[in-house]
């Protein structure tokens, strides 16, 4: 910025002294002018010539007194009107006077815009600049992203494969024990979270499935871990079959957490819905809840990663449900709001 202020100013000063050079040439000019017309057989006009024919730059026009043209030179052929400076008298006789009009030169034209050219040239270098940051700290995030899921799935392999081994020892001593079974389920849990973030550490596949019972799967789960005063509404589901490329362990993380995030937003007694829409081009979930909905603030920053509006919480479940949605299955994950309630649209194509 204080190179382009500073070419601004000295540029505009060489204008200026040009355009003054200009109109004392154009002065000279209309003298050499008057003495051609003055002239008599005695006359030497070979300087006034020289100076008349000298001018190969500034465009000029000779009017009569109603402001018909008479004369013009150095003048583009299709331009209509005068120059924008002047007039000077030219005195023909007594009685007639016709005049001098004359625009900026060329040269003086284009030094107006070197300012203008060395800005834009400024702000698209400013502009690159920005963006391949971004994109370097984009694409920096990405490799953490990464690199914590895989260490993440890492880490949890060791346990889960003792605590499966204690299970089966477990099992075969206690038989009749119920709560072991119970135990069993719990581990196949972390197993399948441990699957999820490896999953987001590397490229996931995707397979023509079935979209609704892997839905449905992740509204079992959480049915069975909320409070019996929240109802969900999945009847939208029945007898019903959507296929599309999908990942299915990986979706329904993210309608785990979709559901969670409802839950929250219900304060005691409430009711979450699904609806299913589908086009052409791609099948939409909207989930709904009766809670309390996201203020206009909170709603701009809810997929950071890290931000959370809660007291408890690492506020890393949207974001990561985004980016399984949008980069992983090329859908979009949208926060909608209304009065009484808030949904998510989850566009997957077939």
């Amino acid at each position: 910025m204080i190179i382009v202020a500073a070419s601004v100013l000295f540029t505009n000063n060489l204008a200026r002294s040009l355009q003054a050079e200009e109109q004392r040439n154009m002065a000279v000019w209309a003298e050499a002018e008057q003495q051609l017309i003055l002239a008599d057989e005695h006359t030497d006009i070979d300087l006034a010539l020289s100076i008349i024919e000298g001018n190969t730059t500034i465009p000029v026009w000779i009017c009569d007194g109603e402001g018909n043209i008479l004369a013009s030179r150095n003048v583009k052929e299709g331009k209509h009107g005068v120059g924008d400076h002047g007039p000077i008298e030219l005195r023909i006789d007594e009685t007639t006077t016709q005049y001098i009009y004359w625009d900026d030169s060329r040269l003086l034209t284009q030094l107006r815009y070197v300012p203008y050219a060395q800005f834009s040239l400024i702000f698209i270098f400013i502009v690159i600049a920005v963006i391949t940051l971004l994109t370097g700290q984009r694409s920096e995030q990405n490799r953490l992203w990464v690199g914590l899921s895989k260490e993440t799935a890492h880490q949890l392999g060791t346990p889960i494969s003792s605590l499966n081994a204690w299970q089966q020892l477990l099992a075969d001593k206690y038989p009749d024990d119920e709560y072991v079974p119970q135990m069993k389920r719990d581990i196949e849990r972390l197993r399948i979270i441990a699957d999820r973030f490896q999953k987001i550490g590397s490229e996931p596949d995707l397979k023509a499935e079935n979209l609704i019972p892997v839905v449905e799967n992740a509204v079992s789960y959480m049915r069975a871990r909320i409070s019996n005063r929240i109802t969900i509404d999945d009847s939208c589901f029945r007898e019903t079959e959507r296929v599309v490329l999908l990942n299915a362990p990986l979706l329904q993380w993210v309608i785990e957490n979709l559901l969670k995030n409802a839950v929250d937003a219900i304060s005691g007694q409430g009711t979450i819905s699904f609806d299913l829409q589908e086009s052409e081009q791609e099948v939409m979930i909207d989930v709904t809840d009766t809670g309390k909905g996201i203020d206009n603030k909170t709603q701009r920053r809810i997929f950071e990663p890290g931000f959370t509006s809660k007291d408890r919480g690492w506020g890393l479940g949207l974001p990561l449900a985004k980016r399984i949605v949008e980069q992983y299955h090329g859908g979009k994950l949208l926060l909608k709001q209304q009065p009484g309630g808030r949904w998510y649209d989850l566009p997957y194509r077939p």
